[in-house]
């Protein structure tokens, strides 16, 4: 390799150093105002027809990155003041406003938490959200879920009360966890069903490597039998987001209620945070609050704000709704990230005009621009960051995922793609990270693209019940059973499961 370096490929490598000190974390802390906001972070966004009930389709959100479970005596909880929300397009307009789905959280705090200084006590052990059994629960949240369709009146969809699921405090506190959380699912009067609760953690990277400067524990191209083993990490290499924690959002519905005209099952989704506006009121040094929301947050795909967009503008990204991603196109098109693997690996991946990026994550894969890179050729063409899924396909059952999707391939380099993986839809186990790099490299392109990764493999060491062997839960909300406060664990990379 050419150790001789110009001026531009200094300034970009120097580039990519400060996008990956906010980077390669699926939306966790991607943006330095966000990253002072956790209750309003959307870390992960999902999508996809579900295994467990095929006629349902499951669509979640992670808020809160990096809950480390003994955090007391204050643990995790979603936000009263956040308006958390799930746009859906289901007539490929690229306009996602033809089903809403809301979610408001409401605190309390319950006697005796007038006297105690902790939120969750074992008096006795917390075995209900509500009722006998519940009284160790101080501080509870309560929240509701409501459905706009485009020109109707907002829906409530709950059938009766709904708590939120509490952190993972300890077996003596929570002796029987999963069967609390099972309690905290719950009917819609639609046919689905909802869960808001905490979670494990389920995106794995060799994060602490990656902001070491790229000091991966192996090279950045796996051997083909590296690249085709979803249930071992590459050389010890570490999950470092084993033993978190986050908080999730799920609502399992209908495909029939998200059908669109003449049956169209191809949708499109993503996820917001908003807060309520604040004005302050200069005569009398006083703040109030509207009934109008500001966004904080968005997320479609995964890796868009950390991977494509400039820090310079990460923040109003994340302020602008889905539908106008038009003003960020450039950034699609030549995207820095190739550039940046170019100057550390040097490889000669293409840097401009990647047309191919630019449709893949925002347009439909049957609408595509021809020269979409073009400056003026979008003056009558819409682009929006969606997550955009084809229910028609049969969904693949969690012991047969893959975790490369469309580009999975065997231990002698031949391609078995899953095709119901990320990017069309996404499901908590698929290894974006892996995915995002070949992307980005040209795998849309050249099918000989290299087989870039992390050496992240699976999902190592979740816990509870109801998971295959590399990770992936069975049933909904489909994340694993969260680490509890007193037993987590944080494998280090030469530790063993």
């Amino acid at each position: 390799m050419n150790l001789k370096i110009t001026k531009q490929q200094l300034s970009a490598a120097l580039a990519f150093l400060i996008l990956t000190s906010q980077a390669f974390a699926a939306s966790h802390r991607e943006a330095p105002l966000i990253s002072l906001d956790p209750a309003a972070d959307i870390t992960d966004f999902y999508l996809f027809r579900s295994p467990e009930n095929p006629d349902n389709a499951i669509i979640a959100m992670n808020v809160i990155p990096g809950q480390e479970p003994g955090s007391g005596p204050n643990y995790f909880n979603f936000d009263d003041d956040v308006l958390y929300e799930i746009y859906i397009d289901n007539n490929k307009n690229n306009i996602a406003r033809d089903i809403t789905y809301q979610f408001r959280f409401k605190a309390e705090v319950r006697s005796p938490g007038d006297i105690f200084p902790l939120s969750y006590l074992a008096l006795p052990p917390i075995t209900a959200l509500d009722g006998p059994g519940s009284e160790g629960l101080l501080l509870r949240q309560t929240y509701t879920v409501t459905e706009t369709r485009f020109g109707q009146k907002p829906k409530n969809l709950g059938t009766g009360t709904l708590f939120a699921v509490p952190s993972n405090v300890g077996p003596r506190t929570m002796p029987d966890y999963e069967g609390l959380a099972k309690q905290g699912i719950y009917p819609l009067n639609n046919g689905g069903r909802v869960f808001a609760g905490q979670r494990d953690e389920t995106f794995y990277i060799d994060l602490g490597g990656v902001f070491d400067t790229l000091n991966l524990r192996n090279s950045p191209i796996l051997s083909d039998a590296d690249d085709a083993d979803d249930g071992n990490n590459v050389a010890n290499t570490p999950d470092t987001f084993s033993g978190f924690n986050v908080n999730t959002i799920a609502i399992e519905i209908p495909l029939s209620e998200l059908m669109g005209k003449d049956g169209n099952l191809q949708i499109g989704a993503y996820a917001a945070t908003s807060r309520p506006r604040v004005t302050i009121l200069k005569r009398k040094n006083k703040k109030e609050t509207s009934d109008f929301y500001a966004q904080v947050a968005r997320m479609g795909n995964p890796l868009v704000n950390e991977l494509i967009i400039p820090t310079h503008r990460k923040d109003e990204w994340n302020a602008v709704f889905a539908e106008f991603e038009a003003q960020f196109v450039e950034y699609y098109c030549n995207p820095s990230l190739a550039v940046a693997l170019n100057v550390v690996f040097g490889t000669t991946f293409p840097t401009t005009n990647r047309d191919d990026l630019a449709n893949l994550l925002l347009r439909y894969q049957d609408a595509p621009i021809s020269d979409i890179c073009v400056p003026g050729v979008l003056n009558d063409h819409r682009l929006a960051d969606f997550l955009r899924v084809d229910l028609n396909n049969t969904p693949t059952s969690a012991a047969s995922q893959k975790r490369l999707g469309v580009f999975a391939r065997n231990a002698n380099g031949d391609p078995t793609p899953d095709i119901n993986g990320w990017p069309n839809g996404r499901r908590p186990n698929d290894d974006v990270t892996d995915i995002a790099l070949r992307a980005v490299a040209g795998a849309l392109l050249n099918t000989a693209t290299p087989a870039l990764g992390d050496g992240v493999n699976f999902n190592i060491g979740a816990p509870g019940t109801g998971i295959t062997a590399n990770g992936i839960a069975t049933q909904f909300p489909f994340l694993p059973t969260p680490h509890d406060g007193r037993n987590r664990r944080h494998i280090d990379p030469l530790e063993q499961p």
